[in-house]
């Protein structure tokens, strides 16, 4: 192994993405389950409705200022590194957030959703560390396969929350000690995992190029637009989502059910979206993914039963899937390893700024604009407009330049 890179070694490869793929499913099922209750508990919690979905904001927020500490401390220290801090954060934050219901307090629950941002924040790295062993061909496998792993979780989270929610006296305390739980046991799994340290680099190695010249790199560019907009949109729209289910007369339970019909959808296609791209090309899943999410809107805005949230969240977890891992494997090809670190970093720092804001919105476009629940979710749905356009325009730009891909 030379002092910038991994020698690709596709069965090495394999073993860690089978256990990169159980950490997803056991150690993601707190996501779905944190979704689902931040904005209900928030809502019980805070004194302005329009703060609701406060709770999730700063679970992104978290994500969004750890992202680049995380990556450099991955380059650094290696993943297995990074990943026992997010587990850290997980555990801190849930404890901080469980503390926060006991005592009634908005401040201490939203403080605890800050540190639970960075379990959010290491787990988008799993997707790049199945790459770090895998060759060209296999890679975009890799990246699928590992969030395909979230299926497990989709199942796991919700009906952890149907369970635990109502356990204690205090509203969804069970939960949170269900996730810091989760965030223990389920950390033991890296332990296992094989991927190399990065060398010390020489004094003589490349450095790589800076943070400003990736971002103008086209592939580099587009792809993060791509990502950022694809999670945005599903952030924006699944964070409102149990309010506006429990806002338009239906139980806990079917929000429940809602989301986990949409956590579902997000990783089901991620066991052939690898495939997909490999035979048709990264640009053209991505622009799927994003006539998809425009699909998910115009179901939404037909209506309020519960059929239509079904149908608007199964399209959005689609639309996320194809534009998230395209974008994803747009980048895992467009820099080089002494970029790594400093690629991802800046990725994730971007993708969840997005998010960040997105989730903010989420609150006040469903509370705050306007007369009921109905108005509110309309008025989430149609937010998602703009967004498609920059995200649609970057494709099309990518499309019309030479040696695009």
């Amino acid at each position: 192994m030379s002092s910038t890179t991994y020698i690709p070694d596709d069965s090495r490869a394999r073993r860690n993405v089978v256990i990169l793929v159980m950490a997803q499913a056991i150690m993601g099922a707190q996501m779905p389950m944190i979704f689902t209750i931040g904005g209900l508990a928030g809502q019980s919690l805070a004194s302005n409705p329009c703060f609701a979905t406060l709770p999730i904001t700063m679970i992104v927020l978290g994500s969004m200022l750890t992202a680049t500490p995380i990556s450099a401390i991955m380059q650094k220290y290696g993943r297995k590194a990074g990943f026992f801090l997010g587990a850290g954060g997980g555990v801190l934050g849930s404890v901080i957030g469980a503390y926060g219901l006991y005592s009634g307090s908005f401040g201490i629950y939203i403080l605890g959703s800050l540190f639970t941002g960075i379990y959010m924040s290491a787990q988008g790295f799993y997707r790049f560390a199945a790459t770090d062993t895998a060759s060209e061909s296999f890679r975009p496998k890799a990246i699928s396969y590992v969030m395909a792993g979230g299926l497990l979780a989709a199942i796991i989270g919700p009906q952890l929350v149907k369970v635990t929610s109502e356990a204690l006296v205090i509203p969804f305390l069970g939960t949170y000690l269900a996730v810091i739980a989760i965030n223990v046991f389920g950390s033991l799994l890296f332990t296992f995992l094989d991927i190399p340290k990065p060398p010390k680099p020489a004094a003589d190695a490349p450095a790589g190029r800076t943070r400003r010249e990736l971002l103008a790199e086209p592939k580099i560019a587009v792809a993060i637009i791509v990502a950022m907009v694809s999670y945005a949109l599903m952030n924006l729209v699944m964070t409102s989502t149990p309010l506006a289910v429990v806002g338009c007369g239906f139980q806990q339970g079917d929000a429940a059910n809602v989301v986990s019909s949409h956590v579902l959808a997000m990783y089901i296609p991620s066991f052939f979206t690898g495939h997909l791209i490999n035979r048709f090309g990264v640009r053209k899943i991505m622009a799927s993914g994003l006539v998809i999410l425009a699909g998910a809107a115009v179901v939404a805005l037909e209506g309020v039963e519960l059929e239509n949230f079904f149908g608007a969240l199964i399209l959005l977890g689609i639309g996320w899937n194809f534009g998230f891992i395209g974008a994803t494997t747009m980048l895992a090809g467009a820099y080089k390893p002494e970029e790594r670190g400093r690629v991802q970093g800046l990725n994730d720092l971007i993708v969840f700024g997005g998010v960040t804001l997105a989730s903010f919105s989420s609150g006040g476009l469903m509370n705050c604009s306007g007369g009921s629940p109905v108005d509110g979710w309309n008025a989430v749905n149609m937010a998602m407009a703009p967004m498609l356009m920059l995200a649609g325009g970057a494709l099309i730009w990518l499309a019309f330049r030479p040696k695009s891909l």
